[in-house]
């Protein structure tokens, strides 16, 4: 968000037109060391796409301000309106840790991890989607349109419908929507369903995730079909459901890859691993289901062939922290480590590492950096709704330069077709193709990296939020810029 302010609001605020609601706020609330609060912008995608929106419309933002037991008051961040929702420190281990993160996550990432199936956290779940629906329902004016984020809320369609049904609800689904028969798993399923049911609009990244949808809207709650196939209906009532690929800002991206700091901090970056003759990467959120253990075992057996050297080629994998709490994750970046340090005592020479590894976040000019700099992006997760990392690093090659290695099972994949696309769970064709992606001549890198640019530039994040506004039936707000 913009820089300003961040102002406590007044309690009697006007009735937003638009509301977001999402399990977070665009702002988190801190607690430094000295005990005192403090908030800090979080940066992301979502929150570049909707802030015009929210402000040409004067809308509001409905979530948890990312600290448990905080009591905070609506509050205007830059001139848009805050309505933080309070979780208690067993609220945020049960419902998102829980339900949210340790149940549905792996379960609708096709239990590459085995979801956790525990009746308090599910109840957890229901009540706070329930607070956000009696939240949300006190924000909205009337007839307003409501737009509600992902997978931790997805009760809330039905829960606000049942307090206003005024509302235009539309929900969209930021992660995987599973295959019937894991989604079949979950004791709770058709309560699940049932609350998407509750949305006008219910969309997904991928056709994929529409079909398994209908399907189990039909199956587990009577849904009929509707006047066409994105359409089923519900006690008489439409529902449409679609796909709709989330993307990036990628003029943004384009532009501050072309400034003079990111080209020279990523000349920087090349000398500072020793100007190697190609670098592969690897940006990923600390997760299992992202594919970095198969990415290393891919290059590790490139160096042990000898067809690729240490001397002339390494790897840089960023591992931004992720839920350092839960015991899964605690593993799984120990095993990383233990792979990333297995590399480096065979093949490293003193102060020339064969894999650098990071386990930190970085500033988006200094990611911008790293992806100009690479020669070959490695985007292998066994399973991801669509991951922008991808996307960002293509909108970044106004050069043309470099070679997108990609998974089959990121929804990116359905997009980026002039990508090297590998099945992650192969490791030969992942080793294989890396060493196609890093040998390329570069008159056909160049055609591919043109290809994925186009795709990339010209559906960015404006045209999936509008896309998906326009299929809610939301007007466009007076005098909008339709460019």
């Amino acid at each position: 968000m913009r820089g300003g302010p961040v102002t406590a609001g007044s309690t009697d605020s006007p009735k937003a037109e638009f509301v977001v609601v999402a399990n977070r706020l665009p702002v988190d609330l801190e607690k430094l060391p000295d005990g005192s609060e403090r908030w800090k912008r979080s940066p992301g995608g979502l929150v570049t796409a909707l802030e015009p929106m929210l402000r040409s419309r004067e809308g509001a933002w409905v979530g948890w301000p990312g600290l448990a037991d905080a009591d905070v008051q609506p509050l205007v961040e830059d001139g848009l309106q805050l309505h933080p929702v309070r979780l208690s420190a067993q609220e945020v281990e049960e419902y998102y840790e829980g339900f949210s993160n340790g149940t549905l996550w792996p379960l609708y990432h096709d239990v590459v991890a085995p979801p956790a199936f525990h009746r308090h956290w599910w109840q957890a779940y229901v009540r706070v989607n329930q607070r956000f629906a009696e939240a949300t329902a006190e924000v909205a004016a009337e007839g307003a349109t409501i737009w509600i984020q992902d997978y931790q809320l997805q009760l809330l369609p039905a829960a606000l419908r049942a307090l206003r049904p005024d509302l235009r609800i539309g929900f969209f689904l930021h992660i995987p929507f599973p295959p019937t028969e894991l989604f079949m798993q979950l004791p709770w399923r058709r309560e699940i369903v049932q609350g998407l049911l509750g949305a006008d609009l219910v969309g997904f990244h991928t056709p994929g995730g529409v079909r398994n949808f209908r399907w189990l809207a039909t199956r587990l709650a009577g849904a009929g079909a509707g006047s066409n196939r994105n359409e089923i209906t519900v006690d008489g009532r439409p529902v449409r459901i679609g796909a709709f690929p989330i993307s990036i800002d990628s003029a943004a991206l384009d532009q501050l890859s072309r400034s003079d700091a990111v080209r020279k901090r990523a000349a920087e970056v090349r000398a500072d691993l020793g100007n190697p003759d190609k670098i592969v990467l690897g940006v990923d959120r600390l997760d299992y289901t992202k594919g970095i253990d198969v990415r290393l075992l891919a290059f590790h057996e490139l160096l042990e062939e000898g067809r690729v050297s240490a001397d002339d080629t390494v790897m840089v994998q960023l591992a931004t922290p992720s839920r350092e709490r839960v015991e899964h994750y605690q593993k799984m970046r120990n095993d990383i480590e233990q792979s990333v340090g297995r590399i480096n005592g065979e093949f490293a020479r003193v102060g020339h590492p064969a894999v650098h590894y990071l386990h930190q976040s970085l500033p988006r000019d200094e990611l911008a950096a790293f992806f100009l700099a690479a020669d070959v992006m490695l985007v292998t997760p066994l399973r991801d709704g669509m991951n922008l990392v991808a996307k960002e690093y293509v909108a970044c090659r106004h050069d043309l330069g470099g070679a997108l290695v990609l998974s089959e099972f990121a929804g990116a994949a359905g997009e980026l077709t002039q990508a090297f696309l590998v099945n992650p769970h192969d490791t030969d064709g992942v080793k294989n193709t890396l060493y196609e992606a890093l040998t390329i001549s570069p008159e056909e890198g160049r055609k591919r990296m043109r290809a994925l640019r186009r795709q990339v530039m010209t559906n960015d994040v404006d045209r999936w939020a509008r896309s998906f506004l326009g299929a809610l039936g939301m007007p466009e707000p007076v005098g909008a810029d339709r460019d």
